[in-house]
């Protein structure tokens, strides 16, 4: 069983994934044999996004290739690294994307104390908040100072992400983005004017690196970005949860639903303010699924009575207009979800979106990639589904226990490649 190190505590070596070239080509895919519909579904979270990239690493050694990613800012970006690149690029332009931006730990963080953890990450976001983040964003000169002056609203920030579309369009083939072959992508994003969510699909329009900045435009750090004269905010701003955007899909094909959630809606009561603050951004930014997946349940159920209600009208009366209506709004697929929830360790800082050291990366990176091997090694949508159930919901199996405290001290960091570690 492999050793876990807690956040923010560096692995004593990489861990062992093969070599990016060993991954060009993806395994043939043998589970999903009925053919569903894999579709990915990527939560906005900062540095928190190393986990979906290693959610996806698993996914892509199984040859479970999405067909359909939607995201929210750091989920876009992700999302827009997968669906701008071939199949055999993909795992390799996430890998130069995350290593571009990780900066090294201020502290060795291998054998440090829990509050020599704690002042390695407060180190750590310091030199995001001062110095920004290679190849993503830069503070605005004077920012912090010239807070009440006027000026453009595409500078209207502490931050320039001026640097995030020059990585993007390094990263990102939008040629092959918006072919017709390429994978479908969906990113959301807030209309500054009018405060509504705005999807933009490749489906229904081509997509540029500004849709992606757009996507990921927090305020009041960065700036809104402007799109066909309107102005765009975070779409996390309106709804962190772009499973939505899925279930509002009217498509009767069978779906397989991968969907990574980065900030938890339970928690303990906090006792500090440094808890506080950790709490409040954990429920500002939680995934709402739950409400979302019982409305969707109940709109299916409904839709499926419809459908029985037209298989019981005479032959002679389906033909007609309103019988027709009824039968289209009938559905008969089933959705399953299986959710990877990101799971941080108590004594995280509330600034954790924003500690970009190599360490955390690296560790968030590993923790996707475990989760997402327990889903697969589960692999509970093979089980046989009643017909007509709309909704199944496979959560993760229990973690295995991890080893001893002194076998994290000799920081062994061999990761287990096969099954679930």
């Amino acid at each position: 069983m492999a050793a876990t190190l807690p956040e923010g505590a560096a692995l004593a070596q990489t861990p062992q994934f093969p070599p990016l070239s060993q991954l060009a080509q993806a395994p043939a895919n043998r589970l999903n044999p009925s053919g569903l519909r894999i579709v990915l579904v990527l939560q906005g979270g900062g540095a928190l996004g190393a986990y979906q990239a290693g959610v996806y690493h698993a996914l892509h050694e199984h040859g479970l290739s999405p067909d359909w990613v939607v995201g929210t800012s750091i989920g876009a970006i992700n999302a827009a690294l997968l669906a701008g690149n071939r199949q055999a690029d993909r795992l390799r332009r996430l890998r130069q994307f995350w290593d571009r931006i990780a900066h090294l730990d201020a502290l060795d963080p291998v054998r440090l104390s829990e509050d020599g953890r704690r002042a390695n990450i407060w180190l750590s976001t310091m030199d995001t908040l001062l110095r920004g983040v290679n190849g993503f964003f830069k503070p605005r000169p004077f920012g912090l100072f010239a807070a009440g002056l006027p000026v453009p609203p595409e500078e209207a920030s502490f931050y320039d992400t001026a640097e995030l579309a020059t990585t993007l369009k390094e990263l990102v083939d939008f040629d092959y983005l918006n072919s017709p072959e390429g994978m479908r992508l969906t990113v959301n994003a807030l209309r500054v004017r009018c405060g509504s969510l705005t999807s933009f699909d490749s489906r229904h329009g081509n997509i540029c690196a500004e849709h992606i900045r757009a996507s990921g435009a927090l305020p009041p750090g960065f700036a809104p970005v402007r799109i066909d004269g309107e102005l765009y905010w975070d779409g996390g701003l309106y709804s962190n949860t772009p499973l939505e955007t899925v279930l509002a899909d009217r498509s009767q094909t069978d779906t397989l639903c991968f969907m990574v959630d980065l900030w938890s809606a339970e928690g303990p009561e906090p006792r500090t303010l440094e808890e506080v603050q950790t709490r409040q951004k954990d429920v500002t930014f939680a995934s709402r699924s739950r409400r979302h997946l019982e409305d969707y349940v109940n709109t299916r159920t409904l839709q499926q009575k419809l459908r029985a209600m037209y298989a019981l009208l005479p032959d002679h009366e389906k033909s007609a207009q309103g019988a027709r209506e009824l039968d289209a709004l009938g559905c008969g697929n089933t959705l399953h979800v299986v959710r990877l929830p990101y799971a941080g360790r108590d004594w995280q800082m509330a600034m954790k979106d924003i500690n970009f050291s190599k360490g955390s990366i690296e560790w968030r990176w590993d923790q996707g990639y475990r989760d997402a091997m327990r889903a697969i090694g589960a692999a509970g949508w093979l089980n046989e589904v009643v017909d007509d159930t709309p909704l199944v919901v496979h959560e993760l199996p229990p973690r295995a226990e991890q080893r001893s405290g002194a076998a994290l001290q000799a920081g062994t960091a061999a990761h287990a490649r096969h099954g679930v570690p």
